[in-house]
């Protein structure tokens, strides 16, 4: 046996593996045992030179392999796919017409689609015995690679879906599949080596599901799943669902009267007089961090000429997701974003170097043609407002002009209470416009301000946006879910199609460069989110209900509407509760509405001239004056606080 060498390398906190670069032909599953990497949450997947392989593949001398336990997502991928691989041999065995289609892992597990399926939530545990089976058999997925196109064709002949999916390869491609058991899937892999690492596994849901996701292709079953390879993380993982259900922004929405949706207007959310009042708080705190910034707002037309959209590149990269309409035998595209109107806006007059960096900034109402598939309360919709914002500078102020919106981003985020990572995404590699050394450049400034700024980042590779690179702020919940929220983009593509100019010093015309950038991304998705990282009880600045007074006796009344004016004049929500309800439910009703505070005025508050406060995390009542309870309210208030004052 050679000796084998760890290397240091970089690696998110929370990683588990191991790099090493081995001296001798070997497989991964060698190297793991010689790891004592035998527990079933270790050696998950495996790379060589930075690509997935499998387990039992060779590799060569020298060759730099880097092995991925369940908690690196190289790790859970694999064991993910190869979950829904397993999913699928459960089902064809039960169901041998069912017709196998795609089996993908996804954030949080996988699904399978199959044709010519029906199921409900009672054949769950007969699947899920079979899974059982199945990793209990510990097969050891075999890659097999067919010859010729034609060979694979002949092999998934009865299933027209694998046959489309073959024809789709590009000729130079090879076409792979595993099998384990009597079971053969269409793959390019890689899978874990053995399928009695998965030790738990669940069925979560079934839906319905198009073929490619295209409406006019067939309906099929969507059977999704999780698997763990610890029954420990089993149980934490449906905790947490548990969890997830009690904050889900559609169900919290409609109890708390805050937005709905109708069939009249799919995917086109409907805000509610609450809602809004959370809306307006969060947009009064975004205008004043703006106008401290010298942020100029404006507001353009929600349909522009076809002509606009070919010019800004959006008819040719963005057309099938745009709506457009005739009027007066021309062709309008509702807007999908608001850059060709900043754009249209800077060219409205003329600029020198004096007037950069301009920042110009909108609240626009977008629409986007989603598919209904797609669709998922507030988190994805066909129209939303975008907090965008579209800065045009000289190249030498980009870093400054950037490094500014990244500290803005701090500012925007903390009242919320969400932490935040970056990612730096790069040139698309299909449909994206301007040179390479656009390209090239753009991306150095973004890296060189990022290095700048000082906060680790990581790169998605080709995934920016067809203009230009990108740089993706991540934001994290109180679950420690992930959501992608802000976005600054560098463009000197849409400027050159534009023709837009400003005198320099010298007199000289150039063109500026525009940062386009969005910090909550879109309004509605960022409610979902705060709706359900304060599970409906949000901090007093920003609930509609914030305090309910009730009254003991018709006689205390009067003393209520006094307070009630006293409160107002801070401009915070209250409301009276003079229901001939008991106390009891008075207090139970202002619970389930998450009500921050609640007054109780009876006989020997009025005398005292002091009231009786209950807070809504707290069943102890405390007496106090009433101004102590003004001055406190204020200064939650004023300060945006995320903590009670009382």
């Amino acid at each position: 046996m050679y000796p084998t060498k760890i290397l240091s390398f970089y690696k998110m906190p929370q990683s588990k593996s191991i790099l090493i670069m081995h001296t001798e032909k070997e497989t991964g599953e060698s190297l793991a045992k010689k790891r004592n990497l035998f527990q079933s949450d270790q050696a998950i997947s495996i790379s060589v030179n930075g690509i997935l392989r499998d387990f039992f593949d060779q590799f060569n001398q020298t060759d730099t392999v880097q092995i991925f336990s369940f908690e690196d997502e190289e790790g859970k991928k694999v064991f993910w796919h190869s979950s829904a691989h397993v999913l699928a041999q459960a089902v064809t065995r039960l169901w041998p017409n069912a017709l196998p289609t795609i089996g993908p892992p996804i954030t949080s597990g996988f699904y399978y689609d199959f044709d010519n399926l029906s199921l409900t939530p009672e054949d769950f545990p007969k699947i899920e015995e079979e899974v059982k089976k199945i990793a209990q058999a510990n097969y050891q997925p075999q890659k097999i690679t067919f010859q010729t196109k034609e060979e694979a064709l002949r092999f998934f002949q009865n299933n027209p879906y694998k046959i489309e999916i073959i024809h789709d390869l590009p000729n130079d491609m090879p076409v792979t599949g595993y099998q384990q058991g009597e079971f053969v899937d269409l793959c390019k892999g890689p899978h874990i080596s053995h399928l009695n690492k998965i030790e738990s596994f669940k069925i979560l849901k079934t839906s319905s599901a198009y073929w490619k996701g295209y409406p006019q292709n067939k309906l099929l079953t969507r059977i999704y799943g999780i698997s763990f390879p610890k029954e420990v993380l089993m149980k934490e993982y449906l905790n947490f669902l548990e969890e997830v259900k009690k904050r889900d922004h559609k169900v919290l929405g409609s109890q708390l009267n805050l937005f709905f949706f109708a069939e009249e207007a799919p995917g086109m959310p409907f805000i509610q007089p609450n809602g809004m009042y959370i809306w307006d708080q969060i947009l009064q705190f975004w205008r004043e961090l703006h106008h401290q910034q010298f942020y100029q707002e404006i507001k353009t037309p929600i349909m522009l000429d076809q002509s606009v959209w070919e010019k800004s590149g959006h008819w040719e990269n963005y057309h099938s997701n745009m709506y457009t309409c005739r009027v007066d035998h021309r062709t309008y595209a509702i807007k999908p974003m608001n850059c060709p109107g900043a754009m249209l806006t800077f060219l409205s007059k003329k600029h020198s170097y004096r007037d950069l960096p301009l920042r110009l900034t909108e609240i626009g109402l977008v629409h986007r043609n989603e598919l209904s598939g797609s669709l998922t309360g507030l988190f994805r919709v066909r129209a939303f407002h975008q907090d965008d914002a579209h800065i045009f500078v000289k190249e030498e102020d980009i870093k400054e002009e950037i490094l500014k919106i990244l500290h803005l981003c701090e500012k925007i985020y903390a009242p919320f209470n969400l932490r935040h990572h970056i990612e730096l995404s790069t040139k698309p590699e299909k449909n994206a416009v301007g040179t390479k050394e656009d390209w090239d450049l753009s991306t150095d400034i973004l890296q060189q301000t990022l290095l700048e700024y000082g906060r680790p980042y990581t790169i998605n590779q080709g995934d920016g946006a067809f203009y230009g690179p990108k740089i993706d702020i991540h934001i994290e919940d109180n679950l420690h879910r992930t959501w992608q929220s802000a976005t600054i983009q560098l463009d000197q593509s849409m400027p050159k199609k534009f023709k837009l100019t400003y005198a320099d010093k010298d007199q000289s015309i150039k063109i500026p460069w525009v940062i386009h950038r969005a910090l909550f991304g879109s309004f509605e998705r960022f409610l979902a989110i705060i709706i359900e990282n304060y599970c409906g009880k949000f901090p007093l600045w920003l609930n509609p209900m914030s305090i309910r007074i009730f009254c003991v006796a018709d006689r205390h009344e009067s003393k209520a509407l006094e307070i009630q004016r006293e409160i107002e004049k801070l401009s915070i929500p209250v409301q009276i509760d003079n229901s001939s309800k008991s106390m009891a439910k008075k207090i139970r009703f202002a619970q389930m509405d998450k009500v921050n505070y609640m007054i109780i005025i009876g006989d020997t508050e009025v005398s005292h001239s002091t009231i009786s406060l209950r807070s809504r995390d707290s069943k102890q009542q405390k007496t106090l004056s009433l101004q102590e309870f003004l001055d406190g309210i204020s200064q939650e208030y004023m300060n945006r606080s995320l903590s009670s004052y009382f």
